[in-house]
């Protein structure tokens, strides 16, 4: 998983509250069990007409959000289904980081897993980034420093749980956390080789 340390990037502005996973990436794309592709389906009932083609007024068809690293959204995102291919989908077109008030939970743990920033912030601040974001403007999340940076403005703090923050910064996932104790495991079940060869068989 790619580490996570600071973000700079066009912040795409998506002024919905209760934005559901089927909006993020609807059910007939959930075939697959690859975590790249997805991103071109991103979106897709809001994002392309019935035939495929680019609705022209959706903001991720609009320059600069065609390059957006970062989406500023509306409350509850991520609510509906636990799927994880809504943070797959985001992830691929590009975006590392969802700032918003509040997140579904099942959906917040999922962006952890995939490298991505579900960031809660009050919603005083969303409305301040959503304004930079819908003028086009670039932001700076900073992971190390717990702050979000705007052009010619005070940084904004946030707090996040340091287990969480750790992982992002070294880019470890559920397999990259089991393979720090790689050592350890190793040992036990040498030990547990010879104490007890029954368990193993073979």
């Amino acid at each position: 998983m790619k580490p996570f340390r600071i973000l700079t990037g066009v912040a795409a502005p998506l002024p919905m509250i209760n934005v559901d996973t089927d909006m993020i990436i609807p059910k007939q794309f959930l075939k697959t069990i690859k975590r790249t592709g997805l991103g071109k389906n991103l979106f897709d009932e809001m994002r392309h007409n019935a035939d495929g083609s680019n609705k022209p007024e959706f903001v991720l068809n609009r320059a600069p959000f065609t390059s957006a690293s970062i989406l500023v959204t509306g409350a509850n995102f991520g609510c509906g289904s636990s799927r994880e291919h809504a943070p797959w989908a985001l992830l691929d077109f590009g975006i590392r980081c969802v700032i918003a008030s509040s997140f579904a939970d099942l959906f917040y743990n999922n962006c952890f897993k995939n490298g991505i920033l579900p960031l809660k912030l009050p919603q005083e601040d969303v409305d301040k980034l959503m304004q930079d974001a819908e003028g086009g403007l670039e932001i700076t999340v900073d992971l190390e420093k717990m702050e979000v940076r705007r052009r010619n403005m005070e940084p904004i703090p946030f707090e996040l749980d340091e287990f969480r923050r750790k992982c992002l910064l070294e880019g470890l996932d559920d397999i990259g956390l089991t393979l720090e104790h790689a050592d350890d495991i190793t040992d036990y079940e040498e030990k547990l080789k010879a104490e007890k060869p029954w368990l193993i068989g073979g």
